[in-house]
Formats: structure tokens, C-alpha cells, sequence
């Protein structure tokens, strides 16, 4: 059973193109780790919106204890929080019905 990690990452306005381009280069650093299945950010439609992230996982583990204890989610943390203003809050969600 896989898992969808969720979060609205609020950006700070004006700081969008930045941001996306810090997504790119942070993409490799979570897609390199283990148990990570997909990512999809999403733009937001309306101005002072949030993205929204949504990553597969194999395993709620996998994300909390592999990831997030990671080098890599260090360098992800420095490359992408400084633009979130607050930081997001992560959900986790299990088979669809």
C-alpha cells in the first residue's frame, strides 16, 4: 500500500519564479531516496494562494524516518523553506476508496 503525502506550501508572494526554480533543483534530492514513488506541485490559480505538493510514498516511514532524516532533506529544507511563509504542515493519506 502506498501512501500521498500532502501539503499547501504557502510561498511568499513575489517569490514564485524563484521558487519553482529551486523546485528543480531540489527534485533530484527527493527523487533519489528511497521507498519515493512521484511528485507533482501543483501552481496555485489565484494570486496568494498556496501550491500544492503531493508525493507518493511507499511507505509513511519511508517519507517521516528516510527522507526527512536525510542529508538530502537538509539540502531540500535549504533550497525551499526559506520561501514559505509559515511553514507547511504535512498530511498523510492511505488507499483511495
Amino acid at each position: 500500500m502506498a501512501v500521498l503525502e500532502q501539503a499547501l506550501l504557502p510561498v511568499r508572494a513575489g517569490s514564485e519564479a524563484a521558487f519553482e526554480a529551486a523546485v528543480a533543483e531540489a527534485r533530484p534530492l527527493i527523487e533519489a531516496s528511497p521507498g519515493f514513488i512521484s511528485l507533482h506541485i501543483h501552481r496555485p490559480t489565484g494570486t496568494g494562494q498556496p501550491y500544492l505538493l503531493l508525493a507518493e510514498w511507499r511507505s509513511v516511514e519511508d517519507h517521516r524516518d528516510g527522507f526527512r532524516q536525510s542529508e538530502r532533506y537538509q539540502m531540500w529544507r535549504s533550497l525551499l523553506h526559506p520561501f514559505y511563509d509559515p511553514i507547511p504542515e504535512v498530511s498523510y493519506f492511505g488507499d483511495a476508496l
